[in-house]
Order: structure tokens, then C-alpha cells, then sequence
């Protein structure tokens, strides 16, 4: 049989050797990630409000809308999808909830913040903190959820202590420690590490898989050095969105300025690419063949489609 989702993510982030995660919020991106060999997804809870709501992330969504976002992702790919379930979404009875909602939609795990609600996002201004107590209390009610349904369900407490109003990095490494120790979470998210040191210490003072997002200085560590200070896994929250984001930018300019020709310019340079064009509309991105196939083995023949004597907008 194969190896459930949740167990899978639990292999991942215990093993020796880094993962390393892709984020976004579209199943299309889920999808392209796994064709290109990437082993679990992340669905970021910033890009989620940002390219589905238009909103900024600072805690507008809600448990229902984030839950349908996962489960479309879910759906798309066989990869684990790792899930932003942000605060959850109220106190610790709300997490308990949170957490069955999430496993419902078939995602392999989720982090849950310790920041108050509204939250606000994790790498901006202006956050603050529940109490270690109520955290630990949070992530208690979060992991009894998980054990009712799927034991092997993923619980990560995300820790903001770092760039926090009144936190530091000791205080998180604490905060962390506890949530592994007293709540029985399966991993740690240590947000805003500023350096490599930093890094190190968080994964060797923490008992349990640390996953160890990098915000110092700029070169950011390579994999190698991720692995080799002790990081379970690291992510990239809009690695499949941002730099799409500002090429629509630049195409949104360079269209109203020069018009059609443009569209020539920019599909020229792609398929010039050293990857060539992304399939858009067809396999391995989209399931194009299976529902030929589909269509092929159950839709009577006399009803079925004729596609040798018409064309669509990719004839060439």
C-alpha cells in the first residue's frame, strides 16, 4: 500500500537530509512543484489573501476560506501539503476545530502561530504574542484533535517571538522548548532567524524538527549550510508567486505602451528558455490526457467529442 500523506510528511521532516519546500496558494503551482521533483508544498496564508482576496495578510480570513484553499491543493498533486492554519483562528477550542477541518481537507499538517488575533504577518511589523501559557494550552487542544482522527497529522507551532513586541531570540528557543515538551507538538517553525548562528542554536536547542526560514542578511544560506546547521526543512512562501508577479507587472506596462506585439516578444523569450515553455494546458502540468482517456472509455462514441477536424487556440 502506498504511504499515507501524514506519514509521509512526518518521514520527510525526521530524516537527515533537508527538505525543502516551494509555497503559494494555487493548485496549478502544487501541481508544478511536484512534476519538478519537489516533496511537499507549502500553502502560505499571505499568498492565499493576497492573489484569491486581494487582501494584505494581517488575520481578514477565515477558517472556512483557508480550509477550501487547502483542500483544493490537496486535491491537485500527490505531494504532502504543508497548511498555514495562522492563529487558529481563536483560542484553544477554536484550534481543537482547526485542526479537524484541516486534516478533513487532506493536507499532511499545518503551523499554528502564537501570535495574538488578528495576526499579523510573519515577516512585517507590528506583532504580538499570546502568553506561553495559553500557547501551550493551544497547541495541547491542537495535537488531542490530530490523535482523535490521524496520529500522524503534523502539528507545527510557529513561534513569532523574533521582531515581536518585547520578544527576543531566547525567549522563542523557551517558547519552543515548551511547545515540544508540554504540548507534544511534532516540529517547530522559529520565525525571523536573523543568522547562521541563530539558526544553529534553534536546531540544536529545540527537540524536535525545526523548520528554519532565514531573515538576515543577504546571501542567504545555500541548502548545504541549511542542512549542515541542523535545519529539518526550509520554505519559500511565494517562491511560485512573487517574481510571476512583477513579470505581469512588467507585461501589464510594456502592453499598454507597444500593445500585441509584446505578447510575441515575451513568448519568444520563453521558448528560447533553457526549460522551454511551460505546458500550460496539457500534461504533466494538467491532466489533459486522462480526460481524453476518460472520455475514451465511458462517453458512448457517437457522443463523444471530435477533435481531429477542429482546433483550438494552440494549433500551430
Amino acid at each position: 500500500m502506498p504511504t499515507k500523506i501524514t506519514t509521509r510528511f512526518q518521514e520527510l521532516l525526521k530524516r537527515p537530509q533537508l527538505l525543502v519546500m516551494a509555497g503559494g496558494f494555487s493548485p496549478l503551482h502544487a501541481r508544478m512543484s511536484e512534476v519538478l521533483g519537489y516533496e511537499a508544498f507549502f500553502m502560505s496564508g499571505s499568498q492565499v489573501a493576497a492573489y484569491l482576496y486581494g487582501y494584505p495578510d494581517v488575520g481578514l480570513l477565515g477558517l472556512g476560506e483557508m480550509v477550501e484553499a487547502a483542500r483544493r491543493l490537496a486535491a491537485a498533486c500527490n505531494i504532502p501539503i504543508f497548511a498555514d492554519a495562522d492563529t487558529g483562528y481563536g483560542n484553544a477550542v477554536n484550534a481543537y476545530h482547526t485542526v479537524k477541518e484541516f486534516i478533513r481537507a487532506g493536507v499532511a499538517g499545518v503551523h499554528i502561530e502564537d501570535q495574538e488575533a488578528p495576526k499579523k504577518s510573519g515577516t512585517l511589523a507590528g506583532r504580538r504574542l499570546i502568553s506561553r501559557e495559553e500557547a501551550i494550552g493551544k497547541y495541547k487542544a491542537a495535537v488531542a484533535a490530530k490523535n482523535e482522527i490521524d496520529p500522524e497529522f503534523v502539528i507545527c507551532a510557529r513561534c513569532d517571538s523574533i521582531g515581536s513586541e518585547g520578544g527576543n531570540f531566547e525567549e522563542a528557543i523557551q517558547r519552543c522548548i515548551g511547545y515540544v515538551k508540554e504540548a507534544g507538538v511534532d516540529a517547530i517553525w522559529v520565525n525571523t532567524l536573523q543568522s547562521r548562528e541563530e539558526i544553529r542554536e534553534a536546531c540544536r536547542r529545540i527537540p524536535a524538527p525545526v523548520i528554519a526560514p532565514y531573515y538576515g542578511p543577504r546571501p542567504s544560506p545555500t541548502f548545504e549550510e541549511f542542512q549542515d546547521l541542523g535545519a529539518a526543512a526550509v520554505l519559500y512562501p511565494s517562491l511560485t508567486t512573487a517574481n510571476g508577479l512583477q513579470a505581469t507587472w512588467e507585461v501589464l506596462h510594456e502592453f499598454k505602451e507597444r500593445g500585441p506585439v509584446v505578447l510575441d516578444e515575451w513568448n519568444k523569450k520563453a521558448q528560447s528558455s533553457r526549460w522551454g515553455m511551460v505546458p500550460r494546458t496539457q500534461d504533466p502540468i494538467l491532466p489533459a490526457e486522462k480526460i481524453r482517456k476518460l472520455e475514451d472509455e465511458f462517453i458512448p462514441k457517437e457522443l463523444q467529442r471530435d477533435y481531429d477536424k477542429t482546433f483550438g487556440h494552440n494549433r500551430h
